[in-house]
């Protein structure tokens, strides 16, 4: 261990104050989630028959600080929240245990269960680093008064958008409302029109230029503002349309606006979205207890198990048990962008990459002005490109 490791894990370990070895019957859980979905967290925790001691830490950069100092201490608590972008930068690195997959088995919870697109993100050379809770995509909200009025409704759905052209079209006629101005928004945009085209990194120029020339030509079509902004732009009816994640949905649906949700548009050869996926994790500990594995992983099963109370916040329950239920099939509008949890396309797999990083808000500010209208598309591709030498160049932390 070096250095900079050791006095992050002494700082972890007296931040952390119910740790696993603190003798308390209860787990203790790591999360990062506030508003609506700490609330559904909190129901879901209590409805279980495992006792979780819940602790609810800051979002970002912060929980992620937080986490990787305990692990490093070996220290951290029984199970944690982690978002699977951030895997690359955590499993290699030693801060996460792997599962044991005749455990996982025994719970139910086998690759077969969960989609490819982010089964696969939670394996580290060979083994299970993670279980998905959700995927959480982009997708296309609509006031369906607005669209109904530019004539862009078909038997009261959005009609299929295919292509650039009808992408503009639709906006031009309804309005778009769309979080470009300090915000990671842009990259999700940009990340999900590049995958598209099957765009791989490192960025392949021509593929890179038509996805911004694109969102330059959105840009025009609506006001460069910020998510509060755009919210209440949509919210208001002042756009017929709103460009984000569907992590929005309770907040039109408390406005109890006229709208619906549509996957997000296949502009080009393939259908792909941004998406993140929430994800349980074992935290590392130096003296990891069979027995509290064993429950964490009981309980991890009962959570997922549960997972359509978290499906009423917006996200997409990655358990398929739950994903194909009559009663989720029913859980409208949710039901219908449930076709994107076979579609996602997670940050690129690289330690700088991922929710809350680096990578993300400077990728998002970059593509922002492209949206905003002060930077051209082959200014920003050079951005982009010298962002991404930046962070590569970055000593991996160790």
């Amino acid at each position: 261990m070096n250095r900079r490791t050791f006095l992050l894990a002494g700082a972890a370990l007296a931040a952390t104050t119910g740790s696993a070895c603190s003798g308390s019957a209860g787990l203790e859980y790591w999360n990062l989630f506030g508003g609506g979905d700490g609330s559904r967290m909190t129901e879901m925790v209590g409805a279980i028959g495992t006792r979780l001691d819940a602790v609810t830490l800051a979002w970002g950069t912060p929980y992620y600080t937080k986490l990787a100092m305990a692990a490093a201490g070996g220290r951290a608590p029984d199970l944690a929240i982690l978002h699977l972008s951030r895997m690359p930068g955590f499993a290699p690195l030693g801060l996460l245990d792997p599962f044991d997959g005749d455990l996982l088995a025994a719970h139910g919870l086998t690759s077969d269960r969960f989609p490819e697109a982010v089964w696969s993100r939670a394996r580290h050379n060979g083994r299970t680093y993670a279980v998905p809770l959700d995927t959480h995509p982009l997708v296309l909200f609509y006031n369906t008064e607005l669209c109904g009025k530019a004539g862009l409704l078909e038997n009261g759905r959005l009609k299929p958008i295919r292509g650039p052209e009808q992408l503009l079209d639709a906006f031009g006629k309804a309005g778009l409302a769309l979080a470009a101005a300090r915000d990671v928004n842009p990259w999700r945009l940009f990340w999900t029109l590049y995958r598209q085209q099957n765009g791989e990194g490192p960025l392949d120029d021509a593929k890179a230029l038509t996805a911004l020339r694109l969102l330059a030509k959105v840009g025009a079509t609506t006001r460069f503002t910020d998510n509060n902004a755009a919210v209440a732009l949509f919210g208001s009816g002042q756009a017929g349309f709103f460009w984000n994640g569907e992590w929005e949905l309770p907040t039109f649906q408390e406005q109890h606006m006229p709208f619906d949700v549509a996957p997000f548009p296949q502009v080009y050869e393939r259908p792909a979205v941004h998406a993140d996926s929430h994800a349980f994790v074992l935290p590392h500990q130096r003296n990891r207890d069979p027995q509290r594995t064993e429950r964490t992983v009981a309980a991890i099963a009962e959570l997922i198990e549960n997972s359509l109370t978290w499906a009423r916040g917006g996200h997409i329950p990655a358990y398929q048990p739950v994903a194909t239920s009559p009663a989720y099939l029913k859980l409208l509008p949710q039901a219908n962008y449930r076709s994107e949890a076979a579609e996602v396309e997670l940050d690129p797999a690289v330690w700088f990459a991922g929710a809350a990083s680096d990578l993300q808000s400077a990728a998002g500010a970059t593509i922002g002005s492209v949206l905003g209208g002060t930077m051209s598309p082959e200014g920003a591709l050079d951005a982009l490109k010298a962002t991404l030498v930046r962070l590569q160049n970055t000593p991996r932390p160790s």
